[in-house]
């Protein structure tokens, strides 16, 4: 097939261009590069230096004619989010109205989107949360995904645009970029191998559902051939702390650093937690990489491109 991806030189949307290629599809990656980066794409995808609020991106979806459209730039701060919630509004949801309308246009079967679970459901009610969780977002960023999310169900249904929305946990692992606003993981990796401080906001106790960048790529794939369409969380349905992640990655960089701890974060979540049942039952998917095992590998991965630093 003929697939698009865009933010394709991102962190996530990066590993699912290299398993669509591995897989036979032709690839095209639309990213501007704001927090993505060119040697993350694939040699065998087809580059576009595009922001998805330009006209030319809806100009490039027409004249292409993508079968499918995985949709993952986005603005993904949650903090220039609350700083700027026209701009977050301006790139996350006009940005995306103009991909659907170009979608239309050049008759995509498929638009698979990049949601999220955490800041969508906001403070839970129950634990884990699953599909029927109440909405209730508590940022900008969070309102313009799950406002996206309406949007989907409104192309699906009046004009038959068939979709599927990932609600993302807290994705960490190799690629993620340790700067502004990135996952605790690349954080504490970075700092700790650089032997800088890496602080703990708050006590330290509150928890996310961590999820292996591998284990998203396959949910993404599986997407692509999903026949009907909705809504799924991506997650492990496990919640870990933050001195949890802290003194896993502080045992395998072996830097045997203090725990040092900052002030919280105002308006931060004290329990993020997912189920994965929905896209379990419906597509077959479910976590296959432990914590444990998914940080090793990420620290690896930080280790190497710190030594190629070094020597380049």
């Amino acid at each position: 097939m003929k697939i698009l991806v865009t933010g394709g030189a991102g962190f996530i949307a990066s590993h699912i261009v290299d398993k669509l290629i591995e897989s036979g599809h032709e690839v095209h990656v639309l990213d501007n590069l704001y927090t993505g980066k060119r040697e993350n794409v694939h040699p065998k995808a087809l580059f576009q230096y595009l922001d998805i609020v330009d006209t030319q991106s809806a100009q490039l979806i027409v004249q292409e004619k993508y079968e499918v459209i995985y949709h993952f730039a986005a603005q993904m701060d949650v903090r220039k989010s609350v700083e700027e919630p026209t701009f977050d509004a301006q790139v996350n949801i006009i940005g995306t109205i103009h991909l659907l309308e170009a979608a239309l246009k050049a008759g995509t079967k498929k638009f698979i989107f990049a949601s999220t679970g955490g800041a969508g459901y906001g403070e839970q009610e129950y634990f884990p949360a699953d599909e029927k969780h109440p909405i209730q977002p508590l940022s900008p960023y969070g309102i313009a995904k799950m406002s996206v999310e309406k949007y989907l169900f409104y192309y699906y249904q009046v004009h038959g645009l068939a979709y599927v929305s990932l609600r993302l946990a807290n994705i960490y692992g190799p690629r993620q970029n340790p700067k502004g606003e990135a996952g605790v993981v690349a954080i504490f990796c970075q700092r700790l191998l650089n032997d800088e401080p890496a602080y703990i906001n708050g006590t330290g106790l509150q928890t996310r559902d961590y999820v292996y960048v591998d284990d998203v790529v396959q949910a993404a794939y599986l997407a692509l051939h999903y026949p009907k369409s909705g809504a799924f969380n991506v997650s492990t349905g496990v919640e870990t702390n933050v001195i949890q992640i802290f003194d896993y990655i502080n045992e395998y960089t072996g830097k045997n650093a203090p725990r040092r701890f900052a002030p919280a974060k105002k308006g931060e979540q004290l329990r993020s937690v997912l189920s994965y049942q929905k896209i379990h039952q419906e597509m077959g998917w479910q976590p296959t990489v432990d914590i444990q095992i998914g940080l090793q590998k990420t620290v690896a991965w930080f280790e190497n491109k710190q030594k190629s630093i070094k020597q380049g």
